[in-house]
């Protein structure tokens, strides 16, 4: 099951017909190219960090998690945003995957 924030499952409830439609999207994007699924992961958190987005930073720290992605690495692409998005949203964006590691820690994932 994708975890996803509660507000995005409000839409999805409330506009099927859109959720089925973005899913779709996302499913043509992915395999729209060569790059492997742990790559497209890192980049859809990174993509998540740029944009300050913290449910979607924690959604996709959990699907990377899921899929074997390793703590490190997921500090590391936080890490690496710093020089394009700035220190303070770097930070915040550490801490939000830390959030995730320690629900891991705590069995509630």
């Amino acid at each position: 099951m994708i975890d996803f924030p509660t507000e995005y499952e409000d839409v999805e409830q409330k506009y099927p017909e859109v959720a089925r439609a973005h899913h779709h999207l996302a499913g043509l994007c992915h395999a729209a190219g060569p790059l492997d699924e742990k790559t497209r992961r890192l980049i859809k958190l990174a993509a998540a960090i740029g944009s300050g987005l913290k449910g979607a930073v924690k959604s996709h720290t959990r699907r990377a998690l899921k899929i074997s992605i390793s703590a490190d690495e997921l500090r590391h692409t936080a890490v690496l945003t710093a020089t394009t998005i700035g220190f303070p949203a770097m930070v915040s964006a550490l801490r939000w995957i830390e959030e995730v590691l320690l629900e891991k820690e705590a069995g509630e994932l």
